[in-house]
């Protein structure tokens, strides 16, 4: 089956440069050039997978994104500028996969595109690959439904938070460094830096801390890495 992906972007040059590059790779494309556009064809058209710039005239990217969030979790993955730091932090905050800097490489983000997918499709039911349902401590994950509840409390995840979390508590009190984490959540085929491994478990802190502000299960080893602390 052909993957459908929303580009929302509203440089003219960008929406004709990567819609040509997503096609070659055999993607069909939608296009958008403002949030307002985007969020009504996107929810009267279904994707697969959103690539959509931050600033945008009319609406822009991230309110796009939160909007979006409040009737989908389809996969969505940010272009942004070099300099837009606190944009990427912000981005991987409300809800996105991913977050690209351009200028990028067609290799990168068709790196990266097919990264996020095979992360959703691995969560998609599956009666032929059933996963069994994990139970830990006040923690409770259903892959196959893509459920996680902290004290009977639902949790709404990303693809992306889901399998970073479900790496930890498969082994509850051991360490697990960025680089183990990057490759639960994204394969081997795909670099990216700490601070985007780092971003994803402060904003996992964050969602469990919403129906718990006292959780504290998941631990920083400064140098190592990670882990999902014992009862």
């Amino acid at each position: 089956m052909t993957n459908k992906i929303a580009l929302v972007d509203d440089d003219q040059n960008i929406i004709a440069s990567v819609s040509v590059m997503l096609e070659q790779e055999g993607y069909q494309v939608d296009c958008y050039f403002d949030g307002e556009q985007a969020l009504f064809g996107i929810l009267n058209r279904p994707v697969d997978l959103v690539l959509l710039d931050i600033k945008m005239p009319r609406m822009d990217g991230v309110e796009l994104l939160q909007k979006l969030r409040h009737k989908t979790n389809i996969p969505a993955i940010f272009l942004t500028s070099k300099d837009d730091e606190i944009d990427e932090a912000l981005g991987l905050g409300i809800g996105a996969d991913d977050y690209i800097t351009k200028p990028f490489s067609q290799r990168l983000l068709i790196a990266r595109i097919k990264a996020v997918l095979r992360r959703a499709r691995s969560l998609e039911f599956d009666d032929a690959r059933e996963e069994d349902i994990i139970e830990y401590d006040n923690l409770l994950l259903d892959p196959d439904r893509h459920l996680c509840q902290w004290k009977h409390e639902n949790v709404k995840l990303t693809v992306t938070e889901f399998l970073m979390l479900k790496a930890l508590i498969i082994h509850p009190g051991h360490v697990k460094s960025r680089d183990q984490l990057m490759d639960a959540a994204y394969g081997d085929s795909v670099f990216l830096d700490d601070r985007t491994i780092d971003s994803h478990i402060k904003r996992l802190r964050r969602k469990f801390r919403l129906v718990d502000p006292e959780f504290e299960q998941i631990e920083t080893l400064y140098g190592i890495g990670y882990r999902f602390r014992n009862s």
